[in-house]
C-alpha cells in the first residue's frame, strides 16, 4: 500500500513531533535503568538508537521534503 506524498507529510510530522520525543524519553529512561556504563559504550548506544529509530520509517520520509509529485506544474499564464 503505498501512501500519497500529502499522508506522508503528516505521518513524517507526526513521527517527529510525537514519535521521536517519545522515542528520546524512552531511550534515556532505559539507560539510566542499566545506570552509568563507560562514556564510549554510551555514545556507542546513542548513536546506535539514533539511526535505528529512523530505520522503519524510511519510506515516509524520503521525498517528504521535495515538491509535491503528483501536483500540477505551475505554467505560465
Amino acid at each position: 500500500m503505498s501512501l500519497s506524498y500529502k499522508a506522508r507529510r503528516r505521518w513524517s510530522l507526526v513521527i517527529l513531533l510525537l514519535g521521536l520525543p517519545a522515542y528520546i524519553v524512552a531511550a534515556v529512561t532505559v539507560m539510566n535503568i542499566l545506570g552509568r556504563p563507560p562514556i564510549w559504550v554510551e555514545l556507542g548506544v546513542y548513536v546506535g538508537l539514533g539511526v535505528i529509530w529512523a530505520l522503519p520509517f524510511k519510506f515516509i520520509f524520503r521525498g517528504v521534503g521535495k515538491a509535491d509529485p503528483d501536483a500540477a506544474p505551475k505554467g505560465d499564464d
